[in-house]
């Protein structure tokens, strides 16, 4: 019997999939006298940099393969992740989603050290998801104050991923591929992809990446999000600055000396929950990993396709385990707590009718939804019973943005703290049929 326990299973076997140590593995390696980068290899020593989530787990495992040959680094991880091994990599350690003194120190660091390489000197860079956050070093005047009001109004702004980083990285003198101009070493930066569509611009803010969005891309996504008068007035000044071709803008063509190796993304781990599924009997569909838009949007479109195969048994005939993949945004307007997991879940739930059999279950594949403290929810049409039968506001819980408080009172939570890897969401659809 297929129950929200063993979907819980399965989006941990897609964890599982996309851990840092096992697609780092799968990529670096000693061959000879030679150190081998997935089709590149060089003789010597490398440095080791990198910045995110997973770039922690992502740097202890390469110190495990490569051992002696890492000549040093500095690598920025998340307060309450993984712990740095060893003492050749200077390992620090900030804050997510908001930014913080840490970040923007670990930051100073870690741009010395690019700084300091030479031409004939080699790095590898573990960039993942959270580095948008975790690598920050805002252009003057903008202050840490000022940079984390920003954040947080973009934050609850309704914008997608793209739009967010395309903010970011006109106000970063880091983002947007000007970390690869403070350097003239050659570079191998290993992506584990968060964003939907493997976007390398926009996973991490494309540190070292070119970037296809100017300053006037920037101010009409702003204005169009209601949000430009919001802003503070630093953060206005140098994007009018840029505007006016007084701020340089970010990197638009790709230096030859650095290389991109995407190593894991959301469909590695989409592929580890099918093949789990059909080995527990279940029938599995992978529908897409580009899964984006509001969330309480997303839920009725969901429901609407759980709904159809269950009461038309097409385009698939139930039992049958919809696989997406992606993340989608929450405007936030109230005054709640909880993430865009927890809301689309919850959105979902109302949506549910009575007399089909459906478990729904979407979590991030980082452990952590939006400021809280769970990775997502999942619950089943005995939850919506719960629901009519305790009669329980699922309107008002929505309305406040509160998310979190009604999965809690239901105990329909996700625990599983910091994974230490992030490939976005995955949103499971088990449609039994009708009851």
């Amino acid at each position: 019997m297929v129950t929200k326990e063993t979907l819980v299973d399965l989006y941990l076997l897609g964890v599982s999939a996309v851990l840092p140590e096992n697609l780092v593995r799968n990529t670096v390696s000693i061959f000879g006298p030679f150190v081998k980068v997935g089709r590149f290899r060089f003789r010597g020593g490398v440095h080791v940099l990198g910045s995110g989530k997973a770039s922690v787990r992502m740097a202890n495992e390469v110190m495990s393969i490569l051992r002696d040959r890492v000549l040093g680094g500095v690598v920025i991880g998340v307060k309450g992740g993984a712990k740095g091994k060893g003492s050749r990599i200077d390992f620090r350690y900030g804050t997510h989603p908001l930014p913080s003194r840490e970040n923007v120190e670990a930051t100073e660091k870690l741009v010395e050290y690019l700084r300091s390489l030479g031409p004939d000197d080699r790095f590898i860079y573990l960039l993942s998801g959270g580095t948008s956050a975790l690598l920050e070093r805002p252009i003057p005047p903008i202050t840490l104050e000022d940079l984390i009001a920003t954040t947080d109004l973009l934050l609850k702004s309704g914008m997608d991923i793209r739009k967010i980083n395309a903010v970011r990285k006109h106000i970063s003198s880091v983002k947007g591929g000007r970390l690869a101009t403070l350097t003239r070493a050659i570079g191998y930066v290993l992506v584990l992809s968060d964003v939907v569509g493997d976007d390398l611009s926009s996973i991490g803010s494309g540190p070292f990446y070119p970037d296809p969005t100017t300053y006037g891309d920037v101010y009409r996504i702003l204005k169009s999000y209601g949000v430009w008068e919001k802003l503070p007035r630093s953060v206005r000044e140098v994007i009018t600055k840029g505007l006016e071709g007084d701020v340089p803008e970010t990197l638009k063509e790709m230096p030859r000396r650095i290389r991109h190796i995407l190593i894991g993304n959301n469909r590695t781990a989409l592929l580890a929950i099918r093949d789990g599924a059909r080995n527990l009997g279940i029938r599995s569909r992978i529908i897409t990993d580009t899964l984006q838009g509001e969330a309480r949007e997303v839920a009725r479109v969901l429901y609407a396709m759980a709904r159809h195969v269950a009461l038309y048994r097409e385009p698939f005939s139930p039992p049958v385990l919809l696989v997406f993949g992606g993340e989608t945004t929450v405007t936030v307007r109230g005054k709640g707590k909880g993430g865009r997991n927890q809301e689309l879940v919850l959105a979902f739930l109302k949506e549910m009718e009575e007399g089909l059999r459906i478990i729904f279950l979407s979590a991030g594949t980082d452990g952590i939804d939006g400021p809280t403290d769970v990775a997502g929810a999942a619950v089943s049409d005995a939850d919506r019973e719960r629901v009519k039968r305790e009669r329980i506001d699922v309107n008002r819980f929505l309305e406040e943005n509160d998310s979190y408080s009604f999965h809690r009172l239901m105990g329909t939570h996700i625990r599983t703290g910091p994974t230490g890897t992030n490939v976005a969401d995955v949103v499971l659809v088990y449609v039994e049929g009708k009851k």
